[in-house]
């Protein structure tokens, strides 16, 4: 700025105290380089450091002492290479023509710490240990477990961390992938869709991680953080390089302040004056012949013909920048001819301006105060003021009193004119009634111009006749604003060869018709449109001495071109430097003039000068620029930008840029901030930095952090490379034809560089890539590693070569994962032998048993890497919406990789299994383990590893299940031998859906063998003794089969569920074992039901016949062994195809047959016991010797005491033994079917015997107490069959109906004969139910 400000004056005083400060420190103390590189301001030689050496130093001395000061030198010297970069920076910051802030970029998240890491593992275990609020159910508990265990904890994920490369969008991103699955394996449930279920989980998951902090808080500051990600104000631009470059904020001051970067003007004249320097040294390049070496000779005349062609585009880039924001005039569109060869000389009248173009606009606010010497007026009468810009409009104020003439009124002119005539009259209301006019007072006519005082004057007005006051003023101000394109004004003595040819005084106008051309206008009153004008470009501006002969004008200065000097004079000094300074800046002239003033000031080292009407020190630019040069500033200031290397300038100030950017809270990924895009684009352009170069650095700089352990977004690379790339082959992505020879090896050496490294990120994609983060980056990994492997741009490389690059690099992983999964199992054994307190001795020791364990836990870890690398690292096969993508043969790699990973383990494995023990069964769980994740992964199931497990397992479990086999026959033999048919409580039954008690219940996968077998050396481990647990007594009152029976039952199933758990999967084998199961199990069922049909027989032979007879719970045990035995032999036999269905079928005949056999045998014992009391009756029938003697002798005997009646208890034990049979059958035997049938035939088989015994009796009176007992039987067994269930239709049965009648005449027969039946009789009476 040019106009002296009392807070620059305050600011630079601030300054002065600072490097005051800055500078306390004396020579006796010993100051550290870099805070005397600060202190020092560029200003302190290195002699004045040495002056303190001592005179006579040791030589380690002077050495440590020269190497001090080398250091100091050079850190110096980067101190000062940074000033001079951070000017240019500041310069492309304060007036950008050529780039933008960019709006499209993604937005960065904020990255993950190691302490907000630790703090979030704290959080998810909190909430595990149940320290929360957070309400959850088992499903979503479980699912954090997994996520804290596998993810949180991960050493990949603390290195990742470490690296800078996890954001919280990535920790939600791994676990809403995680959960995914878990929720889409949930069941259904009415009215709660799966992804109401994900969202509530989310939503919990965001509240654990969030923890106690406020949501608010931290929403604010991801909205402050991500506003700071998009677009950056000027001053946060110059703060941001001030930290990249490591500039002090007064540095910043003095610098700011001396290149006048709140100048646009001035800014604008620099970039004019850069690229005329570009221009000049291009044709110096041409002239000289000092060539960068190129790959062709050619490209020297097109390297020319570049720099030419970017300084014209950067030319027109700044012409189409507008003059003035919101200006009314148009911009002309004028170019400049910088060089014949550019733009032809037949041009040059179409560059002339004219008149017309010159076109300005000024906006004037008259404000009228009041009015003084108002004296002649009465009191009350009315005044007003009218104001008016000659050739516009006419404003009035409001009304006053004459004795009290105050406004304060503002009119809003617009004008054309640079020399407008205001009009100010003062009027007051006719009293007349004919008058038709207000009475004028008096008038002032004023010529302001924007170098007119702003604030308020009085002016004498001119007044009328009407008007006695003489004396009368008027208190106005006029502010006429100066436009934008208008960058100077004021009067100048001028005179010239082909305009203003009379020295003369006029009012001149320096005006800025577009970027690149400027005019000096002169101008009249009144007038719109110049008188004259002298278009500035090719002119010279400077300094002169005063011109004999011309009078007027104290200091000259002159305009000169070839062929023409135009000669200029100001009033005074001040006048003269801010002409020459504003057409400085129009020319874009590479001479600076100097003030003569001020060379005489500089020469006379502080004397006065000879001729100054003011103190060059008021001017504010002249002010900052001695600061500067007090500082040590101004060489920075005042250096050429085009002397210097701008490509090693900007290679510093990218890498400068980037570790800043690597080390700032985003997770950048090597990605600049738009901010930072924005400034470096600039600077290129501007300063000529080709891109070729630049992205060459950017690639350099990001391999070398990628070495170092910083996560580099492969995309990034990509793009940088693509364009190296196409530019060295000649495909021009910036438009450059040239490659120089540099860039050409540069570039070969960073493409064998990136192959190396990306070969590397492929061989631990696991842990650069640790559960598919940063997202698609192993994707994008593949396709930079196939560019870079391309020979050019056009020609693709065979997809056969990339596979080979990969698979080479996958068989590597392999190899590095299996280790480090190793490394990881071994350390684990290590810290539980050390938790456990192994003594070392022991733990040296590695057992079979020991040995197995470690593998099963490998494969655990095996299973768990092959899992993440198919949910994380299989999404570079398919595009993001699902597609196959162009590396759809990744795939195929992966499975190979999978194979070749599980063929490490496999080794391992083979080893493991070798030193077990033959006799061992403890390595079936491995193959269940390994099974199960095989055969469920599509390209694993039936490969190489899978295949090599089955022929591995195969003899193991035909082994295993031949000596099973004969070892369940001899158990069966031996244990029906012993079998004393106690029931028992059987666990193979279905449990009831209950909570049960906290029980340790194992039963193992594989049973074990419960006895040696014959003919075998084999030590089997024997079963465990069967024994059912006592809360199991609470649950089941219902009691089954035998020991033995259901030790075989249970052996059998639990070897068909350890087959069946083995899920072979190859289908022919599976087949042959299932078949092999089912047969053994139907030969095992026959001979246990023979056993117990032979059993059950022989029990009964041995029973008694009389009605002291009991079923024993053994008979009925024997009964439940034939139901369960069907009941297993439906799930232990059944076949579902073929003739195979014979083995169920069979035993079912089988059993069957038997159940009918035990019926039969069983109710043959009861119509035994029934013959052997029909026998005891049988002695009373009529006409026997006995039955008239036992007759005589009881009613010998009635006559004298009470004789009991004979026979009633022949049929209560009949009763009872009948009565105890049904209860006990019914309550012990568990199958319905078999005790009604049982029933039915029992009682028709008795009630035949009855009718039988009967009917041999037809032709006899039946004695009265045979006819006692038969009716009392008869009725019961009705009754209890009754009861029991038994159908009418067999109650009441022909043989019932003739023993009914039978019964029933006799009763009637003996009652006449005998006089009663004291109460017995057929008839059903209330009586006999109470005594029942």
């Amino acid at each position: 700025m040019l106009d002296p400000s009392s807070s620059e004056e305050e600011s630079d005083g601030i300054v002065e105290e600072e490097s005051k400060e800055a500078m306390a420190p004396q020579a006796g103390s010993r100051i550290s380089p870099s805070r005397t590189s600060e202190s020092s301001g560029g200003l302190a030689p290195s002699s004045s450091r040495s002056s303190a050496r001592p005179t006579s130093p040791s030589p380690s001395a002077v050495s440590e002492e020269k190497e001090d000061l080398e250091k100091l030198h050079r850190e110096e010297e980067e101190r000062k290479k940074k000033l001079q970069l951070y000017v240019f920076v500041m310069r492309c910051i304060a007036y950008p023509f050529n780039a933008k802030q960019p709006t499209d970029m993604a937005r960065r998240q904020q990255k993950i710490s190691k302490q907000q890491l630790q703090q979030t593992k704290d959080r998810f275990q909190a909430f595990l240990n149940g320290e929360t609020q957070i309400v959850a159910d088992e499903a979503f508990i479980n699912a954090v477990q997994s996520y804290s265990e596998v993810f949180l904890k991960s050493d990949r994920v603390a290195k990742m961390v470490q690296s800078g490369g996890f954001s919280a969008n990535d920790f939600r991103e791994v676990f809403k992938r995680h959960i995914e699955k878990r929720v889409r394996s949930l069941p259904e449930i009415d009215g709660l869709s799966k992804e109401t279920v994900l969202s509530s989980w989310m939503a919990k998951f965001d509240t654990i991680y969030r923890g106690d902090e406020d949501p608010r808080k931290a929403q604010q500051r991801m909205t402050a953080s991500a506003a700071s990600e998009l677009i950056l104000s000027k001053d946060q631009l110059y703060e941001m390089f001030q930290n990249i470059l490591g500039i002090k904020k007064f540095e910043h001051q003095l610098l700011y302040q001396a290149c006048q970067l709140d100048n646009l003007d001035e800014q604008a004249a620099q970039i004019r004056r850069e690229l005329d320097g570009r221009l000049q040294m291009a044709d110096q390049i041409a002239r000289g012949g000092k060539f960068p070496k190129f790959v062709s000779k050619e490209m020297e005349a097109m390297y020319i013909e570049e720099l030419k062609s970017s300084v014209n585009q950067l030319m027109a880039n700044l012409e189409s920048m507008p003059v003035s924001k919101g200006g009314e005039f148009k911009l002309q569109k004028l170019k400049r001819g910088h060089n014949t060869s550019i733009i032809d000389m037949g041009q040059e009248d179409e560059n002339t301006l004219s008149k017309s173009d010159v076109v300005l606009s000024f906006t004037l606010e008259v404000v009228i105060m009041e009015v003084v010497g108002l004296k002649s007026l009465a009191p009350n009468r009315i005044v007003y003021c009218t104001m008016e810009v000659e050739g516009g409009e006419k404003l009035q104020t409001d009304q006053a009193e004459a004795s009290k003439p105050t406004w304060g009124t503002q009119g809003d002119f617009t004008t054309t004119h640079p020399l407008p005539a205001v009009k100010v009259k003062l009027f007051t209301e006719s009293t007349g009634v004919l008058a038709l006019e207000d009475k004028e007072l008096g008038r002032v006519v004023l010529h302001p111009t924007p170098n007119s005082p702003k604030q308020s004057e009085l002016h004498k007005m001119t007044v009328t006749k009407a008007c006695p006051d003489q004396d009368l003023k008027i208190k106005l101000a006029i502010r006429m604003d100066k436009p934008q394109n208008m960058k100077h004004c004021g009067y100048l003595w001028a005179f010239g060869k082909n305009v203003w040819k009379r020295w003369k005084k006029r009012f001149f106008v320096l005006v800025q018709v577009s970027q690149y051309t400027f005019a000096m206008c002169s101008y009249r009153e009144k007038k719109s449109e110049p008188q004259e004008l002298l278009q500035l470009d090719g002119y010279t501006v400077d300094y002169s001495d005063p011109q004999p002969g011309l009078d007027g004008g104290r200091a000259f200065f002159n305009a000169v071109k070839e062929g023409d000097t135009v000669i200029f004079a100001s009033d005074d000094e001040q006048d003269r430097i801010l002409w020459v300074q504003a057409m400085y800046r129009a020319t874009g002239q590479s001479h600076k003039p100097v003030p003569p003033t001020q060379v005489q000031k500089l020469n006379s080292k502080g004397g006065a000068s000879a001729q100054m009407d003011a103190p060059i020190s008021q001017f504010s630019g002249l002010k900052d620029a001695d600061r500067a040069q007090k500082h040590g500033m101004d060489e920075f200031i005042s250096a050429n930008p085009c002397s210097y290397d701008h490509a090693s300038l900007f290679e510093m100030l990218q890498r400068l840029t980037l570790d800043h950017r690597l080390n700032d809270t985003f997770c950048c990924l090597g990605w600049f901030s738009p901010g930072q895009v924005f400034v470096l684009d600039e600077y290129c352009a501007r300063n000529g930095v080709r891109g070729c170069h630049r992205h060459l650095c950017y690639l350099r700089d990001l391999l070398e952090r990628a070495e170092n352990g910083a996560i580099i977004d492969p995309t990034l690379l990509h793009y940088s490379f693509a364009f190296c790339a196409s530019h060295v082959h000649g495909n021009r992505p910036d438009g450059l034809s040239t490659v120089k020879v540099d860039e050409k090896e540069r570039f070969e050496d960073i493409k064998e560089k990136l192959r190396v490294i990306l070969e590397n990120h492929i061989v631990n994609f696991r842990y650069f890539f640790p559960f598919g983060r940063p997202e698609g980056a192993l994707k994008a990994t593949l396709s930079l590693l196939e560019r870079v492997l391309m020979k050019d741009i056009v020609t693709p490389v065979p997809p056969e070569e990339v596979k080979g690059v990969i698979r080479k690099n996958l068989e590597q992983a392999a190899q590095l994962n299996y280790q480090r999964i190793k490394d990881y199992a071994k350390i684990e054994v290590e810290k539980g032998q050390k938790d456990q307190k192994d003594p070392e001795n022991v733990g040296r020791l590695v057992t079979p048993a020991k040995k197995l364990e470690e593998t099963i836990r490998l494969a655990e870890l095996v299973i768990e890497v092959l899992q993440q690398n198919q949910e994380h690292h299989a999404e570079a096969a398919v595009t993001s919406s699902g597609d196959q993508s162009a590396f759809a043969w990744w795939t195929d790699l992966m499975v190979e990789h999978a194979e070749n990973f599980l063929a490490l383990y496999a080794i391992d494995m083979d080893a493991a299994l070798e030193i077990q023990s033959p006799e061992s069964w403890d390595s079936f769980p491995l193959f269940q383990l390994l099974n199960d994740f095989l055969r469920t992964d599509y390209y694993l199931c039936n490969g190489k590893f899978h295949k090599h497990l089955q022929d591995l397992y195969a003899p193991l479990v035909v082994r295993y299940v031949d000596l099973m086999e004969s070892s369940i026959a001899q158990s069966i033999h031996k244990g029906f031998e012993r079998e004393s048919w106690e029931p028992v409580k059987s666990l193979t039954s279905n449990l009831p859906n209950v909570n049960l008690p906290n029980v340790n219940l194992q039963i193992p996968k594989v049973p074990n063998l419960p006895v040696p077998v014959a003919g075998l050396s084999v030590n089997l481990p024997q079963m465990p003794s069967f024994s059912t647990p006592s809360w199991m007594a609470a649950i089941y009152d219902s009691d089954n089969g035998s020991g033995t029976s259901e030790d075989l039952f249970w052996k059998l199933d639990a070897l068909q569920t350890f087959i069946r758990d083995l899920h072979w999967p190859e289908e022919e084998f599976a087949k042959h074992l299932e078949n092999r199961i089912k047969l053994m199990s139907s030969n095992m069922i026959e001979n246990c039901v023979k056993r117990t049909r032979m059993a059950f027989e022989s029990k009964l032979t041995k029973s008694s016949k009389s009605t002291d007879f009991r079923i024993s719970p053994s008979l009925c045990t024997m009964f439940n062994v034939m139901v369960d035995a069907k009941d297993q032999s439906a799930k232990l036999c059944a076949m579902e195809m073929g003739q195979e269905k014979q083995f169920h079928s069979q035993i079912d005949e089988l059993i069957e047959e038997s159940v009918k056999d035990m019926i039969q045998l069983l109710v043959a014992k009861f119509v035994a016991i029934l013959e052997g009391v029909l026998a005891k009756i049988s002695r009373y029938d009529e006409g026997t010797l006995f039955s008239s003697f036992l007759s005589f002798t009881v009613k010998a005997a009635s006559k004298y005491v009470d004789v009991p009646k004979p026979g009633m208890d022949v049929a209560d034990g009949y009763v009872t033994f009948m009565r105890h049979s049904q209860d006990m059958l019914r309550e012990k035997v568990n199958e319905e079917v078999y005790i009604e049938r049982l029933f039915d035939q029992w009682y028709t088989a008795t009630m035949n015997l009855l009718g039988t015994w009967l009917t041999e009796r037809m032709d006899q009176q039946l004695h009265v107490y045979q006819l006692k007992i038969l009716i009392r039987i008869t009725k019961k067994k009705y009754r209890d069959f009754r009861l029991q269930g038994v159908l009418d239709s067999t109650l009441n049965s022909k043989m019932y109906e003739t023993v009914r009648n039978r019964l029933t005449v006799e009763e009637a027969t003996a009652s006449v004969r005998e006089g009663g039946m004291q109460g017995i009789s057929m008839k059903d009476s209330d009586e006999e139910d109470e005594e029942d």
